[in-house]
């Protein structure tokens, strides 16, 4: 019996693109459809321009699209968004988990913002997450999850957990709150599943919770399930009650997002930029870093120019400038490389700044003594001239200590985290 070969992505992809050629948005879902069990049809659909993107995701069974949409990354989202109606989109964002669907709508337009609530059903599970920054614990959390209390058995939570049907994603923990909603325990699955039926409930949870409040920074949420290794985190409000919960996936998500900044932010670019991002939008966010670099290099220029003279009659000046010039960089990409990591791992951030500037620039000045009494001493004894030796180490020690400074006020962000 002879096996088909299975189809790759891009096969599908192919067939895909035919279809859309023909205009035949039907038989483009047909052959997503036929072979989603063999492909991932994220990666298809990710490849699509926008505008077949949004000829699709209206004929497309609600579930599919919602699981499409919340696959996509923002920026992605946020495209498709303003290209489908209202309608459609309110569809898409009902079968969607209410936090994923309040990170879509939080991008719109104020104006079609309410519009595309009025049109959901689900709008009241969603709005109160929309009061809360994207990138705080608030904006993360999803208000979609089950809560047990003190006095149940273990049978009644198994009960009440088989008729919420959760999400594949849900729940790895049950948290428990008492009467007034606040966080008292929470409850593992195996726990729950290996405790006698009757055993009650505060006697098989953990009253030790790790909670954060809702204003709490995505980077410090993330900083705090690597290091208890949870897979959930309870948010609470001022007051001690249960408003969400941040579930690994979204945890995981913002460790890319703010690995991707940081990487950004080590190259001196202010913005996130992909590989095929429009040619303008490429140009537009890297040439102002490279007129600055290019005014550097002129003031630099110009003051070599006031020692022309000098340098021509000492010749080796100039061969020792390009010398000093690299040290420099060297120095200065060293300590970005380091501080970009501090702020990555929440060692440092802005309230540290003088601190660091200070530290990085007396090593630059150690470092450029060490320096320099080498690249000075060598001069000297190569060209038997201690005075040119002298310049030579003073220029390097100079510029070590430069480089100290421009490397860590680079990459620190204007602004702190929320605490």
């Amino acid at each position: 019996m002879t096996t088909l070969p299975r189809p790759s992505a891009d096969d599908v992809l192919d067939l895909v693109r035919k279809a859309l050629d023909r205009d035949d948005v039907g038989g483009a879902i047909a052959a997503l459809d036929l072979l989603k069990e063999q492909v991932d049809v994220h990666d298809v659909f990710d490849e699509l321009d926008v505008d077949d993107q949004a000829a699709m995701l209206p004929r497309m069974e609600p579930e599919d699209s919602a699981e499409i949409m919340a696959s996509l990354d923002t920026d992605d989202q946020a495209e498709l968004a303003e290209r489908v109606d209202d309608t459609t989109l309110a569809r898409v964002l009902d079968e969607m988990e209410p936090d994923d669907a309040a990170d879509v709508i939080g991008d719109l337009p104020d104006k079609r913002k309410e519009q595309v609530l009025a049109a959901m059903e689900d709008a009241d599970d969603i709005r109160p997450l929309l009061i809360h920054p994207d990138e705080s614990a608030g904006g993360l959390m999803t208000n979609s999850f089950l809560t047990l209390r003190p006095n149940m058995t273990s049978q009644d939570a198994i009960e009440a957990l088989r008729q919420w049907h959760p999400e594949d994603a849900l729940p790895y923990y049950l948290f428990v709150v008492d009467r007034e909603r606040k966080l008292v325990g929470v409850v593992a699955l195996r726990a729950l599943i290996t405790s006698s039926p009757l055993a009650p409930i505060h006697t098989v949870m953990s009253p030790n919770v790790v909670s954060v409040p809702a204003g709490t920074d995505q980077e410090e949420c993330a900083r705090l399930l690597k290091r208890h290794g949870f897979l959930a985190l309870p948010v609470v409000d001022g007051e001690g009650r249960l408003i969400g919960v941040i579930t690994v996936d979204d945890l995981v998500d913002v460790i890319e997002e703010e690995a991707t900044e940081d990487v950004f932010r080590l190259s001196g670019n202010p913005d996130e930029e992909k590989v095929f991002s429009p040619i303008w939008l490429s140009m537009r966010r890297r040439m102002p870093w490279l007129y600055i670099n290019l005014g550097t290099a002129f003031l630099a220029a110009w003051v070599v120019s006031l020692f022309e003279s000098t340098i021509a009659q000492v010749a080796i000046l100039a061969a020792m400038q390009s010398m000093v010039a690299g040290q420099g960089g060297n120095a200065a990409t060293q300590r970005i490389a380091i501080l970009v990591r501090g702020l990555a791992t929440g060692e440092v951030d802005v309230h540290d700044t003088l601190r660091v500037v200070f530290k990085e620039t007396f090593i630059g000045l150690l470092q450029g003594l060490g320096i320099a009494l080498v690249v000075g001493g060598g001069v000297a004894v190569w060209k038997g001239n201690w005075i040119l030796g002298g310049v030579v180490g003073i220029a390097m020690m100079g510029n070590l200590v430069v480089a100290g400074i421009a490397g860590t006020s680079v990459p620190l962000p204007p602004e702190a985290p929320a605490p």
